[in-house]
């Protein structure tokens, strides 16, 4: 299996990286043959958090593996930002993992600049992270966001951390563009690791499992963190890592213009619609931070319905992106008729529904669509 390089860390990461959370949803014995059966395979970046089943996941990695501690890179994640709690954590997640050292600490879930300034102002979390370091029980810090996430640029200019993991998908590529436009530039230039979570956007495109996943791996990640909870899930993973080839150019397009999940609602934001002074992604660019753009306002069958409407708020932005439409110059006029501008539209957007729907979202249901 393809191996790359973590930043400027001198580690080399399989391209399949062993997502720890769903060992919580299976036993001890099942969660040993899928670590074990990954290692055998030529993996080498395992990862959990002490937040997974409050250490349930840690400590099934240690009783599973740590006898075999040298063949792979440990990752955990910290989610207390005072140093003393924080400090307190990292000795847990050393007990439960059952090593003297975790090669990778994640100040985790990084969401706003308030809990990133608690993470790294007096007595924050990243004081304990440094004593742990200079202790030998953390080799690298490093640092985690979800969704709509300029906080992580923030973060990346005001310290040195060593590693940096987001979602990267083809669906947030158009909710989100600036995490592959300016952020993983920004890291690549700094030499900060990157690491992919999230590559099949929480489940929304198992229908498109392997597209999604080979999208992932062809970004200039170190590694793709998948979840895996069964050996027939690891064993498509892993085949997939050892023989694919990398999306670029007619295969990239054919895929933002058919994949399901996109169809004729999600904004590939490529600016064809924009018209007299008025441009519709302005309005979609919050939309996506809002809810992903995944409310279309269709009837459908319940499963898919029900799995939109679990993952839509999955990031807790909505209320960000309602304020930001609040004071935007760019704002939809709902007596207006903007249906002259889904004919240049290429994917096939109703454009006039599309603005309406969006409005009706950003107003919180001011405006009844």
């Amino acid at each position: 299996m393809e191996k790359r390089a973590l930043g400027k860390t001198g580690l080399s990461l399989s391209i399949v990286g062993f997502g720890g959370f769903h060992l919580i949803e299976i036993g001890s014995g099942e969660a040993g043959r899928l670590l074990n059966n990954y290692l055998d395979r030529g993996g080498n970046y395992i990862e959990t958090a002490a937040s997974y089943g409050d250490g349930n996941s840690e400590q099934k990695i240690g009783r599973a593996i740590s006898h075999r501690r040298d063949e792979f890179i440990l990752a955990t994640k910290c989610e207390v930002r005072d140093a003393k709690s924080a400090s307190a954590m990292i000795d847990r997640s050393l007990r439960y993992l059952q090593t003297d050292h975790i090669d990778v600490l994640f100040m985790h879930a990084v969401q706003t600049s308030e809990t990133l300034a608690a993470v790294l102002g007096p007595g924050g979390e990243i004081e304990a992270a440094e004593r742990a370091r200079e202790a030998g029980k953390v080799r690298f810090i490093a640092i985690s966001g979800h969704g709509h996430q300029p906080v992580l640029e923030e973060a990346v200019a005001r310290y040195p951390f060593d590693v940096l993991m987001t979602g990267f998908n083809y669906l947030d590529r158009f909710n989100f563009p600036e995490v592959e436009s300016r952020l993983l530039p920004l890291c690549l230039d700094k030499g900060v690791g990157v690491l992919a979570m999230k590559s099949v956007a929480d489940g929304y495109l198992y229908r498109s499992w392997e597209p999604a996943i080979r999208y992932a791996f062809s970004l200039p990640v170190a590694s793709v963190v998948l979840g895996m909870n069964d050996l027939t899930m690891l064993e498509r993973d892993m085949s997939l890592a050892e023989r694919y080839s990398p999306m670029a150019g007619a295969e990239l397009e054919r895929l933002f213009r058919e994949a399901p999940e996109l169809g004729d609602y999600v904004c590939r934001m490529c600016g064809k619609c924009r018209v007299d002074g008025f441009d519709p992604r302005e309005v979609f660019r919050l939309e996506a931070i809002y809810d992903r753009q995944m409310d279309d306002r269709r009837i459908d069958d319940a499963a898919p319905y029900a799995l939109r409407e679990r993952l839509r708020f999955w990031f807790g932005q909505s209320a960000e992106a309602q304020a930001a439409y609040g004071s935007s110059a760019t704002r939809v006029d709902p007596e207006r008729d903007y249906s002259g501008l889904s004919s240049s539209c290429p994917y096939g957007i109703d454009i006039d529904r599309k603005l309406k729907i969006a409005h009706d979202k950003l107003t919180g249901s001011a405006y009844i669509y």
